[in-house]
């Protein structure tokens, strides 16, 4: 039995959903004035992602897009049509790169000649992608081995990631979102708040009048936003970005409603940041409690992640597994030692130099 508290609001572990049920896929939700919740359909276990409407003036503004999908296309047709009632789009926000988020942000404006705002950060990202028509190269089977990954196991991944499904259309132009830029959308104005971590530079609009967060995924309910390493920076430290960013997203009110990209909107941030943290910082342990002896990326992911489904999560979860050990590393409570071509790592020896020095060639 679902637990509701006196405005009818849904009680679940510790946070308040106002809304019981999320819309239908390709259907939308109004959950305040001018701000509209359309849940996109996504080909994976994770089926959808919410992106936001924003009347404004004799049109619209749209917060995020979809993935580079016919499906996804056919939803914006109906939407257009149904929801917009014909009025067009005057600009395109994305939070951030990933595919699922600006996959689709080129034809849209394409459509209807309007401007696309990101991050500087996002729009660089947006362009670094692994070719589809081509093998993997040195450096990604290098980092895999490093890890402990076999060469056929890599391809596979190679393959993953090169899907056209996780590649959004080209995008040639953006205009620049900053953190602290505001914009005026249907008489609110949207405050940019940048997270760091699960992308480069992640925006988050807040209206802080209404008390409206879009999140993004720099803070989702229930679920845990994909914080990783990968080919492109081997030695990155996001969960560093990551913990940092929660940090100053406690300077919001814990009452905003949040509006995030995945799962429903939600009330108390303040304890949902808790909980992000804690997830962390549990991982964290439980790593250091594993490297009494040196381990590999891949063993200390089957230490973290006991349950994997495909080379997707497999890709996920060697990506978390590197960043948690990568800011083990910077921290100085563990050792990165190259050992047969592969990184092991181990428990720094107590008094030992607080960082690994970076290996330059």
């Amino acid at each position: 039995m679902t637990d509701l508290d006196a405005n009818g609001h849904e009680l679940r572990d510790g946070l308040r959903y106002p809304w019981v049920q999320a819309p239908d896929a390709g259907a939308v939700l109004k959950v305040a004035p001018g701000v509209f919740w359309l849940r996109m359909p996504l080909p994976f276990r994770l089926d959808h992602i919410n992106l936001y409407l924003l009347r404004h003036t004799d049109g619209w503004v749209v917060v995020d897009t979809g993935m580079n999908l016919d499906q996804t296309r056919k939803v914006w047709d109906q939407v257009l049509t149904q929801v917009c009632d014909g009025l067009p789009l005057l600009a395109v926000v994305c939070t951030h790169f990933h595919s699922d988020h600006a996959g689709v942000a080129a034809w849209l404006s394409e459509r209807f000649h309007c401007p696309v705002y990101m991050t500087t950060g996002e729009f660089q990202s947006l362009h670094v992608k692994f070719p589809a028509d081509q093998p993997p190269g040195w450096d990604f089977l290098d980092f895999y081995r490093k890890a402990g990954v076999a060469d056929e196991q890599s391809v596979e991944m190679f393959g993953v990631m090169s899907n056209a499904h996780f590649l959004p259309a080209p995008l040639n132009h953006y205009r620049r979102l900053q953190d602290g830029s505001v914009l005026e959308i249907g008489g609110r104005s949207w405050q940019v708040v940048v997270g760091r971590g699960h992308s480069p530079e992640h925006a988050c609009l807040y209206a802080a009048d209404d008390g409206l967060l879009i999140s993004g995924d720099q803070v989702l309910p229930r679920i845990t936003s994909t914080v990783g390493v990968h080919a492109t920076e081997p030695l990155a430290n996001p969960l560093h970005d990551w913990l940092g960013s929660i940090e100053r997203l406690r300077s919001l009110p814990d009452s905003v409603l949040v509006l995030p990209a995945h799962e429903r909107p939600f009330f108390n941030l303040h304890q949902r940041l808790d909980q992000l943290e804690a997830h962390h910082r549990a991982h964290l342990a439980l790593m250091l409690a594993s490297c009494d002896e040196p381990r590999t990326a891949l063993e200390l992911m089957a230490v973290l992640f006991t349950r994997l489904s495909g080379r997707f999560d497999e890709l996920m979860a060697l990506g978390e597994t590197l960043a948690h050990a990568n800011y083990l590393v910077a921290e100085g409570s563990l050792v990165r030692e190259e050992h047969q071509g592969r990184y092991r790592f181990r428990c720094a020896v107590r008094g030992a130099c607080a960082a690994t020095p970076l290996k330059v060639f």
